[in-house]
This record gives structure tokens, sequence and C-alpha cells, in this order.
């Protein structure tokens, strides 16, 4: 038996599919988090039986004809592949919206119960609805419904109402057979029945509680964090407080803790393994396994801090108005305002934010926003920033804060850029977002967030990176000959061999070493790589206690181990940061361009953006403090100045291209 989830986005569908099938798939407050139907077994538990049950967490949508990718997925799914039963989640607090999209799944002749969600902030909203009155005029059984984890009502009823209509008929109580689909003021006209009939529906059926003279604190709260110029200095605000928070505060203290484990656990294995093992696998598995995915893992604490306070965030309504205060910028450089909600999501991790932007219809947007989006700091660079955040500036908030928005600056002149290039001036997208209500977020469901975050992060430094961080101990201990490299000759090994001529042409952005660039290399596969490479080449297993650091490498200052100045560690973290992202991530780009010509495109503008503004940082940061350019600078800016010729020729021919389209229109 399949039942299908079906409704509005922000309705309380996918929280509704985790508490039915125990899964913990992602719940956002705005459209476009369920970008692919979910499936997933009922539990047992629901119904007393031992029956296989199949749930069906379609995506959010409107409407049956669908204006979307992500309605697309709905349509075709209750069509195409005909569901014993349909859930159609509406949300008590808003049912005129509601609805409109329970009338067309009515008609399609497939049972229908309607899971009247959300029941207890219409009762606080003091809104009373009339639930048998509703299901007779919708010729459907109506369940109340409480999805939410802290207070959850209504399942076992919905589940049981859904099994005993399923493999039935379904009455339409609303049938336009004048509508010609080929026809626009046919469907307008029969859109407009539609709606009248759902109008005098609710009126019939909802009482709402009149208060005059009331004054509305979530309009209140709005115009003030959602203004378009209180908006973004309170965004910016709120971010320092959270790194400052994860990073500076509550996020060192828990890290002094699990790296006290780690050190443990590596003088564990150190004692067992004795004097009388072989040098290189005592190497292999102390500094290559242990030290260097301990040092990734060190970080850990300072991310789930930030990832819990995110959640809090998120969960309390914010999030939403950050995308609506950030929709005035993105407009008015070609971007559709729905290109946040992938940026958003891609703060998480850049994979999901990629497969977002599926939801823009418009394929110059979504190809665009695509290429972008991984700009935005994600969860795996977030060691690289707490590595240099901490040991360079001394655990500063301003740090993390300023990678976001300066990943921000970045997304928009890109945005500015590609237009230009593609021509594609005129296009622009309404924006429309439903924001939820303010409330008090959750604890319960940011642990839940952030220990699934976690889990994520100690799974991916268990394999990809334990995996990585062998073979470059392996890289570094042998040369091409395959014997062991003497002390000091570091220099001679495959690893420096093979990162030697990029270190090269990092000379101009203030790192041009074989161990920095080998760092960099290897975080193309994961970025947590770079903190794990920087262990294994330095020699060092802990970047947080710097008298474990002092006895490793006889100095506590890792500035002085690594060979870096300030402004020459702040160009190598937004190197890190503004250069393609890990492969996962660039086969996301792939799947949802579908154009190989964008998808390198894109690769190659990311290679061009990370190293020029980290050769910007570079030498005007030494200018600066220094009085004087940095070493490099000559090559670097023929570098700069090719990749520059090369948007000027791409925006010339853009430029054509939007002029033949204008010609062509005219005549």
């Amino acid at each position: 038996m399949k039942i299908a989830l079906a409704g509005n986005p922000n309705s309380g569908k996918t929280t509704l599919f985790n508490a039915l099938t125990g899964k913990m798939e992602k719940v956002g407050n705005w459209s476009g988090v369920t970008v692919s139907k979910k499936e997933g077994q009922l539990k047992k538990s629901l119904l007393n039986t031992e029956a296989d049950i199949t749930v069906v967490d379609l995506p959010g949508a409107y409407s049956m004809s669908p204006f979307s990718s992500e309605e697309t997925i709905t349509r075709d799914f209750v069509n195409n592949e005909k569901p014993d039963v349909i859930i159609n989640i509406v949300d008590a607090t808003s049912l005129n919206r509601s609805l409109f999209f329970s009338t067309q799944l009515l008609n399609l002749g497939i049972p229908v119960v309607v899971a009247l969600n959300k029941m207890d902030l219409a009762a606080r909203n003091d809104t009373k609805i009339h639930v048998a009155d509703l299901s007779e005029k919708l010729s459907c059984p109506v369940v109340e419904t409480t999805a939410s984890q802290s207070q959850r009502n209504g399942l076992d009823a919905l589940v049981a109402k859904a099994v005993e209509v399923a493999g039935g008929t379904q009455a339409a109580p609303f049938v336009d057979t004048d509508v010609d689909l080929r026809d626009l003021d046919s469907v307008q006209a029969s859109d407009a029945k539609r709606y009248g009939f759902v109008k005098d529906v609710v009126a019939a059926i909802e009482v709402r509680k009149v208060k005059s003279n009331a004054i509305n604190k979530q309009d209140v709260a709005d115009q003030i964090l959602a203004h378009k110029w209180l908006g973004l200095p309170i965004f910016a605000a709120v971010m320092w407080c959270v790194f400052s928070i994860s990073q500076t505060h509550a996020g060192p203290v828990l890290a002094d803790l699990l790296v006290g484990w780690i050190d443990g656990f590596y003088g564990l294995v150190e004692g067992a393994l004795g004097e009388g093992v072989s040098p290189i696998l005592s190497a292999l598995l102390l500094d290559g396994i242990i030290g260097g995915v301990g040092a990734v893992v060190g970080f850990l604490p300072l991310i789930m801090v930030l990832f819990f306070l995110l959640a809090l965030l998120e969960d309390s309504g914010y999030m939403a108005r950050v995308a609506v205060v950030m929709d005035r910028f993105f407009k008015k450089v070609g971007l559709s305002g729905r290109s946040i909600i992938p940026m958003v999501i891609g703060t998480g991790c850049a994979i999901p934010g990629v497969m977002a932007t599926r939801t823009i219809k418009n394929e110059r947007q979504r190809r665009t926003t695509a290429m972008l989006t991984p700009f935005m700091p994600c969860g795996a660079k977030l060691p690289v920033i707490a590595l240099f955040a901490g040991v360079f500036f001394n655990d500063a908030a301003w740090v993390g804060t300023s990678m976001y928005f300066m990943g921000i600056g970045i997304i928009i002149v890109g945005a500015l850029l590609i237009v230009r290039i593609t021509g594609d001036k005129g296009t622009r997208a309404p924006f429309i977002i439903e924001l939820p209500q303010y409330r008090i977020p959750s604890i319960k469901r940011a642990l839940v967030s952030t220990l699934t975050r976690g889990k994520a992060f100690i799974i991916k430094a268990g394999t990809i990176i334990l995996l990585c961080n062998a073979i470059v101990q392996i890289m570094q201990t042998f040369n091409w000959q395959f014997q062991v490299v003497a002390e000091g000759a570091e220099g001679t090994s495959i690893l420096a061999s093979i990162a030697s001529p990029f270190a090269l042409i990092l000379i101009p952005l203030g790192f041009g070493v074989w161990q920095l660039a080998a760092a960099a290399i290897t975080g193309f596969i994961a970025k947590e790589n770079v903190v794990g490479t920087l262990a294994v080449v330095y020699g060092i297993t802990n970047f947080i206690d710097t008298e474990e650091l002092a006895l490793v490498t006889g100095s506590a200052d890792v500035a002085s181990v690594m060979g870096l100045s300030s402004v020459a560690a702040l160009a190598y973290l937004m190197f890190n940061l503004f250069t393609p992202p890990c492969f996962a991530a660039i086969g996301a780009m792939n799947a949802e361009m579908e154009n190989k010509k964008w998808l390198w495109g894109g690769v190659g503008f990311q290679f061009g953006m990370g190293y020029f503004v980290a050769f910007m940082t570079y030498q005007l940061g030494t200018l600066f403090t220094t009085g004087a350019l940095g070493q490099g600078f000559v090559f670097g800016a023929v570098v700069c100045c090719a990749l520059l010729a090369v948007l000027v020729y791409a925006v010339r021919k853009g430029n054509r291209v939007a002029a033949d389209r204008i010609e062509l229109f005219a005549v």
C-alpha cells in the first residue's frame, strides 16, 4: 500500500512525514526544501499491523497545473503512479490558500484524507474550525493533526482513516466541465470559480475572533528585522554574535575537552605500538591517520555550536526574513528571489543547496544560482575558517562573519557579470515567500539537526578524510623511487614534486610553498582535507592546544611553523573558500545545469574569482601593513589581467547577443 503526502509548501508536510516514518528529513520554513519525492515505511506502532505501508513525501505544490519543477514532480507522481490514498496536508491557519490545491486533488478520483494540520497554532490565534462541516463540504474525511514534535496529535486517527478509505473512489465536490486547458481565458475563469468555491467553504466553517485595535507583534517585528535598510545590519550583527559564541566562547571550551580525549587516544596507541614497530607504520598510523583526522575532528565542537545556533535561528522564523532582506539586492543583479533559498540551504552543505536550484523556473537564473551557491561558506569549510580564525586572528568573530558577507558580495558581483555575459538582462521573476510565524525555537529540533550534521561530519572524517590523510602521509614519506625520504629532504617526496608546480602560481597570493599547495589540492576532494593535510605535512596533530603544539614543533605559533603572515593567512583562507567546491558539489552543479559549457564555465569562473580575491587580499594587505607590494606581484598581475581580458571579451560577446535579441524583437 502506498500513501502520498501532498500539500502546499510550509504546511508541515515533511514534519508529518518524519512523524509517520521516524525519518529525519530536512524541515524548513520556506518552499524548496523538498525538491524530490522521499519515501519511507510507516511506523508499525501507528497502526498496530505488520503490513508494509510506504509513505511518499511529495514536494510542496500550490496547484496541479505546475509552474515549477517541484510541482511537476508532484503532479506526475499523482497522475502516473496512482497512490492508494492521498493525505492532503492543509494548514489550518491559512485555509483560503490551502484548500484551492485540495479541490484539485479531490477531482482526481483517488481517495483523499485531509490532515488539518497546525491546529495548535489555529487555537492560539483564536480560530475555530468546524471540522465536521468541512468534511461534509469537501466530501472526504478530515482529521485534526498537530505534527510538530512538541505536540504531536491525531496521527493514529489519520493513518487509520487513510487505510480505511484506500482503494476506494473519491467524490468531487467541485467539478468544472467547461474548462479548456488550451484556452487561457477558460483556465482563468475556472480558477476564479474554484477560488469562489473555496471562499464560500471557508466562510461557512471558520470562525476567527476579531481583536479590535490589536497590535500585531509579528508585523512589528517584520517592520524591523525585514526593513530594507535595517535588515542587513541586523543580519550582520546576528551573524557576528553566532560566530562569537561558536568560535570564541562556547566552542573552544568544548573543543579543549575533545582535543584532550584525542591526545589521550594518540598516546594510548603510541604506547601500544612500542619502540619496535616500523617508523613508517608508526608515522602512517599516528601522524597520518590519528593526527590528521584528529586535527579535523578537533574543530567539531566549534562547528556543532555554530550549527545549533543556526538551527535555532531557522526554527524561529528569522532566516526566512533574511531571504526577504536579500531579495531586493539579488533582483537588481538579475537573480531570482528564489535564488536566495538555495544559498541559505548551501550554508549547511553546498550539495543540497545546488540541488534546490531546480525550483527556479528560468533556465539562466537556475544555472547562475547553481554556479554561485558554492561561494557561500558551507559546513565543510567551517574547520578551515575555525583553524585560521583561531591560530592567526585569536578566535576573532569578524573572520567567520566577514567570510559569509564576502561570499554574498562575490555572488552579487558574479551575478552581474553572468547577466552581461549571457546577454539576458531583462528577465526578472517575482519572489513570493510565505513568512512563517515567529516562534520560540525548539531546543530538541535544533539538537537533532546538530547531531545529524555532526554524525555526517564524523562519518566523512572516518572515511574520505582518513583515506586522503593516509595517502598524503605515504606520498610525503616516499620519493618516486619508493625510498623513504630523509629528514630535511621532504622536498624530494612524491607529494612535494606534485604540489611544487602548483605552488609556483600561488606565490603572488602569499603562500607559494608545496605544503600549502598540497592542502589546497586535497581540499577539492573535501574541504575538510585542507586542515587534515596541513596537520600531516607540518606534523601538527593539535591546532588548538598551543602547549602540545610547542612540544611537537618547537613553537606554539602556527604562523611561524607555516611561514605565513596574517595577511597571507587571510588570502589562503579566501582562496580555499572561494575556489571551486568539493567534487561532489561540482557533480551536483553538473546535474542541475544540464550543460557542459555552463559547468566548465562555472568551474573556471570559480577558480578565477578565488585566485583574484586572494591576490588582491595579499597584495593590498601587504602594501597596507608593510608599505611594499608582496612577492610575485608582476606575475600575479599578468594572470589577473588575463582573467579580466577573458571576462571583457565574454561581456562584449554577451552585449552583442543582447543587441541581436533586441533587433530581432523589433523586427
